[in-house]
């Protein structure tokens, strides 16, 4: 039998983890209770028989120390989405395995983002605040072969092109690691991004948060966008210029539909609280309540996984690691 640790912040803990998720770690081996309430460092003389570690946000950084306190480790089995905030070339070096998450945290954004597709191509918010007037003076265009643009073959853009298969909306994507071969497999045509932000009448962004890319969305790329057209952000607000964003947004030309913002939340009174043409929602695009368990069932499985022997549904690996959100 396997010795288990569930290591994570008490807060963390009790979002993502129900009691089912306790009592099927449980068949595994013997579990050791290590959530913590402050420092993690307290826990550290938990982990000397932990074999296997499984965490969520909030995991305390994987460095010399921490792999001092736990010599048998041989796996973390992550119940959230981004590695880089813990993991440390040491992991590397002694070989453990790691398994995240983000591909069902990709979930919930994707179904955010399709909703908010659809929506505004019906002119939803619009038409809500003339709900009590004359909405007949309204143009609502729908979503029959309007055209979409999908920045970033991410996980999370790689499912929003799976369930825009199930509508009639013609879809464009740009993403530099992506050729036309297999972006015609997504369901997609790839194009370079200033043609998908001059030819979308939405465009959605889920490009990773690397440095390289601060401000890639920026004031001559925004000009592009077609008048009326939306833009959405459910990736990362660093990402976009948002002197540019909030020029072409007061202008009234486009709509916006931020989950993410730079800084988060948006300063006290930033025009995006106001703007009758932004939707701003604060970081809710992810993993919420009951969505959580969906992570921790998939860490499990992927723990079970690990103990057979069997391939991981998503190790992460040291040299596509940069690469990633």
């Amino acid at each position: 039998m396997t010795t288990i640790a569930l290591l994570a912040p008490r807060t963390s803990a009790e979002i993502v983890f129900a009691p089912r998720h306790w009592e099927r770690l449980s068949t595994f081996g013997t579990v050791i209770d290590a959530r913590f309430e402050e420092q993690a460092n307290d826990m550290f003389d938990r982990l000397g028989e932990a074999e296997a570690i499984v965490s969520t946000w909030g995991m305390p950084v994987m460095d010399d120390a921490f792999l001092d306190a736990a010599p048998r480790l041989r796996a973390v089995c992550y119940a959230a989405g981004s590695v880089k905030g813990f993991l440390t070339p040491a992991v590397w070096e002694r070989g453990i395995t790691i398994s995240s998450a983000a591909p069902m945290n990709a979930v919930p954004v994707a179904e955010y983002t399709l909703g908010v597709i659809l929506l505004s191509n019906k002119r939803f918010w619009s038409v809500m605040s003339h709900a009590q007037g004359d909405v007949g003076e309204l143009t609502v265009p729908g979503n029959y072969r309007r055209t979409v643009g999908i920045i970033g073959a991410s996980m999370v853009g790689r499912e929003v092109l799976r369930l825009l298969r199930h509508t009639d909306l013609e879809v464009l994507l740009s993403d530099p690691f992506v050729d036309a071969t297999e972006a015609e497999s997504l369901g997609a045509k790839k194009v370079e991004l200033p043609e998908l932000m001059a030819s979308s009448d939405v465009v959605s962004l889920h490009a990773p948060n690397l440095p390289a890319l601060r401000h890639m969305i920026n004031g001559e790329l925004l000009a592009l966008m077609r008048d009326g057209a939306t833009f959405i952000n459910t990736a990362r607000g660093a990402l976009v210029d948002e002197t540019a964003l909030l020029g072409e947004l007061q202008s009234g030309r486009i709509f916006a539909v931020l989950d993410v913002t730079d800084p988060e939340p948006p300063a006290a009174g930033s025009p995006l609280y106001t703007l009758p043409n932004v939707i701003y929602t604060p970081h809710i695009a992810g993993s919420m309540l009951q969505e959580c368990h969906r992570m921790a069932d998939f860490a499990i499985d992927e723990l079970e996984r690990f103990l057979a022997g069997q391939p991981l549904s998503n190790a992460v690996q040291a040299e596509t690691l940069e690469r990633l959100a």
